[in-house]
C-alpha cells in the first residue's frame, strides 16, 4: 500500500511537471548575445558600409541574426583621439566579442582589456604590433585576418612604372596617425625604388586644403606618380586624391578596388571585404565556445589587380598588353 502511495504521489509530480513543460519552453527566448564592432573610419563611408554588409550576411550563414539571437553596438571613430573612449565604452558594455578595423582600433581596445575576445580585419603585422605572440598561435584575447605583407608595398611602385613609365619622381602618401603600418609601407617601397631609378617623396596626410596644396606643389612637373598607402587617412580622403590626381594629371596606385571603382588608375591589394565576410566564421567560434589565442591569424589568399582603363586614357597612358593580361578585372 505505501508502495502504491509513492508511485502515484510520483506519477503526479511527473504528470505535473511535463504539464508545466510547455509553457516554461514557450516563456524562454533564446539568450541574446552581444557583439561590439570599433572602426577607425566615418559611419557613412561607402566602403565600410560594403564590409559591415559582408560581415552580417557572414553571420546570418551561422544563424546569427540582429534582434532575434544576437545584438551589434557600434562605434565609429574617424578621429584617432576619439579612439580611446570609444574601445572604453565598447568594453564596458560586456560584448562577447568585438571586431575591429585595422591596427589603430585593435591597439586601443587591448590598451582597455586583455580578455575581452578581439576578432581584427584589416590589420598589418599583428606580431610586430604586440597583438598576437605568433600566427598559428596567438595566445592572447586577439586573432583575426591581415591585409597584406608589408613586403607587397613595393610592388605599388612597380606596376606604378609600369603603367606609366615616365614616372621619375614618386609621392607616398603617408598617415601620421596609423604607427608603425604607414612607416613600413614607406620602407618596402624604398627598398624598390633605387632599383627603378625613383625619387621618393613621403607626403602626411592631414586635412584637406593641406592635400590639395601639397598635391599641386608635387605636380609640376610632368615625371611625378602617386602612391596612396593603405591607411585610413587615403580610404577617409579618397574621393579627393583621386580628384586631385585626374585634375593634376598624375598617375596614380591605389591600396583598394574602391579607389578604382571611383575613377582611380590602377589598384592593387587584398579584398578586405572578402575578409569581413570570413570574420563572421572567426565571430561565431569565439560566440560557440572557442578562444581567440587558438584561432590562428589568417593572411589574404589572394590580390586584386584592377585596372581603370577610362582614367588611363584620360592621363593619355598605354596601358601595355602584359599588364591587362594580369588584371582581376578592367573598368571600362
Amino acid at each position: 500500500m505505501h508502495l502504491h502511495h509513492w508511485k502515484r504521489r510520483d506519477f503526479i509530480a511527473l504528470l505535473g511537471g511535463a504539464a508545466a513543460w510547455p509553457l516554461v519552453a514557450r516563456a524562454q527566448t533564446p539568450s541574446v548575445r552581444r557583439i561590439g564592432v570599433l572602426i577607425n573610419l566615418p559611419a557613412n563611408d561607402s566602403e565600410q558600409q560594403a564590409r559591415i554588409g559582408a560581415f552580417l550576411q557572414g553571420l546570418q550563414q551561422f544563424g546569427w541574426f540582429i534582434g532575434r539571437n544576437l545584438r551589434i553596438e557600434y562605434r565609429w571613430a574617424s578621429n584617432p583621439n576619439d579612439l580611446p573612449r570609444s574601445a572604453a565604452e565598447l568594453v564596458a558594455l560586456g560584448p562577447d566579442v568585438v571586431l575591429a578595423n585595422a591596427n589603430p582600433s585593435v591597439d586601443a581596445l587591448l590598451k582597455v582589456s586583455r580578455t575581452v575576445p578581439i576578432i581584427f580585419v584589416a590589420t598589418s603585422d599583428p606580431v610586430g604590433s604586440g597583438f598576437v605572440e605568433s600566427l598559428p598561435r596567438p595566445g592572447g584575447n586577439a586573432t583575426g585576418f591581415t591585409t597584406a605583407e608589408f613586403g607587397m608595398s613595393g610592388k605599388w611602385l612597380e606596376l606604378l612604372k609600369e603603367i606609366a613609365p615616365n614616372v621619375k619622381r614618386v609621392a607616398v602618401l603617408q598617415d601620421p596617425t596609423s604607427g608603425s603600418s604607414s612607416i613600413a609601407q614607406f620602407a618596402a617601397i624604398q627598398a624598390v625604388a633605387p632599383l627603378l631609378g625613383i625619387e621618393l617623396s613621403s607626403l602626411s596626410l592631414h586635412d584637406e586644403r593641406q592635400i590639395k596644396a601639397l598635391l599641386t606643389a608635387f605636380a609640376r612637373s610632368s615625371d611625378a606618380g602617386l602612391i596612396a598607402t593603405r591607411t585610413a587617412a587615403s580610404i577617409r580622403h579618397r574621393d579627393l586624391i583621386i580628384a586631385l590626381s585626374a585634375q593634376l594629371r598624375l598617375p596614380a596606385i591605389y591600396p583598394l578596388r574602391p579607389f578604382v571603382t571611383a575613377g582611380g588608375l590602377v589598384t592593387y591589394g587584398p579584398d578586405i571585404v572578402d575578409a569581413y565576410r570570413q570574420a563572421a566564421s572567426y565571430v561565431h567560434r569565439v560566440l560557440t565556445g572557442e578562444k581567440p589565442a587558438e584561432l590562428p591569424v589568417q593572411a589574404p589568399t589572394k590580390y586584386e589587380l584592377v585596372i581603370n582603363l577610362k582614367t588611363a586614357k584620360a592621363l593619355s597612358l598605354e596601358v601595355p598588353p602584359t599588364l591587362l593580361a594580369r588584371a582581376d578585372e578592367v573598368i571600362e
